[in-house]
Order: C-alpha cells, then structure tokens, then sequence
C-alpha cells in the first residue's frame, strides 16, 4: 500500500502532524505579540514562530484568521476553566460567584498577556472586537445557568451582568482602575450578587 501525502511519516511524523505541529506554533506566536501589545502581521509571526510566511499560509489565509485562532485559542482555556471552577463549588450563588471572578482574575489580571489579547487587544482590532462580540454570549450563557428564570428577565440580568464585568476587567487591565486586586475581585463578585439578585439556589433534599 502506498502511503499518501498526509500518511507518509518522516522523522516519525506524518505531513498532517507536522502541519498541526507548525500551526500550534503559528497562534503560539501570534498570542505572545498580542499579549505584548505589539503589532501582529504575517512577517512578525513568522520571525517569532522561526518558520517561513510558506508555512504560514500553509495554515492560514491570511494576517485575520490567525489573530482569530489566536483570541479563540485563549478564549476557550479561560471559559473551561471557570466552567470547572463553578461546576466544583457547592452551587450556592456567593460560591459561584466567587469561584468565576477568582478564576477569570487569575486568567487576565494575574496573567496580563492573557488578558491582554482577551479584553484590551479587542477595543482596538476590529476582527477582535467582532470576535469578542461573538464571545460574549458564551459569558451570558454562563450567568443565564444560575439566574433563576422565573425571573423572566434572566437573559437581560445576565447580558448587563457580562457587559459590565467586561468594562471593569478592561479599565482594571489599562490602568484606569486603580485598586488593589482583592478589592476589585471583591467588587466584582458583589456585583454578581446584587445584579443577579434572583440567583437559582441548590435545591436542598429534605429526605
């Protein structure tokens, strides 16, 4: 059997592996400029990622798809991770509350490059700010899961909730908000609390 392009192995690899090998590479790099604040263009990704704008192209068609695959690369580990962190806490709304603000703190604040390409980077690059725009529901989706809906008004709780939050994590992260962490973090999840005064609460089994 002949091996194909994508199977034939070389220095134990196959062509579809290296690809994805060079690929990683390519939004690695394009996080670390973003995450500087420094300019994104094909050429200084390819210099940071040592590979040459032929491999780049080989992944991407152009400069927009990787700042994409770079804001979503960084986007998706934030949400897992305060999707886990929420999933762990007993449920109850201060635990949830407090379990997503640590976590999304740790994700920008306590990581500024992180932070950087999540919620600076996209004021100022219209294919971020499109993107970020994309996300946010995502952030809402979240919120939605614990507002009680008998509320009725639980998505416009949960959208005002998510739209301030990220206003905050924006100033805080430029500088304007000139606090110490732990009373920002603090701020935020009393915020939380006081918008989502109609919190779902775990039902408690009375045997």
């Amino acid at each position: 059997m002949t091996a194909t392009g994508t199977t034939r192995t070389w220095a134990g690899s196959t062509l579809a592996e290296r690809k994805a090998v060079r690929r990683a590479q390519l939004v690695a790099a394009g996080r670390e400029l973003l995450g500087a604040g420094q300019a994104v263009t094909v050429r200084s990704v390819c210099r940071a990622a040592k590979l040459t704008q032929r491999y780049f192209y080989e992944s991407f068609g152009d400069r927009d798809e990787l700042v994409i695959a770079a804001f979503e690369a960084a986007a998706h580990e934030a949400v897992a991770a305060i999707v886990e962190a929420v999933a762990e806490t007993d449920g109850r709304p201060e635990s949830v509350a407090r379990a997503g603000v640590r976590v999304a703190v740790e994700q920008t604040i306590d990581d500024p490059r992180r932070g950087q390409v999540l919620v600076v980077a996209p004021v100022s690059d219209p294919v971020l700010f499109a993107k970020r725009d994309e996300m946010l529901p995502v952030l809402t989706a979240l919120f939605e899961e614990h507002i009680d809906s008998d509320a009725g008004d639980s998505e416009l709780v949960a959208s005002a909730l998510a739209g301030a939050l990220v206003h905050l994590f924006f100033r805080y992260l430029t500088g304007e908000l000139r606090v110490e962490r732990a009373a920002f973090e603090e701020h935020c999840v009393r915020l939380l609390l006081a918008g989502g005064a109609g919190w779902r609460r775990p039902s408690v089994d009375t045997g």
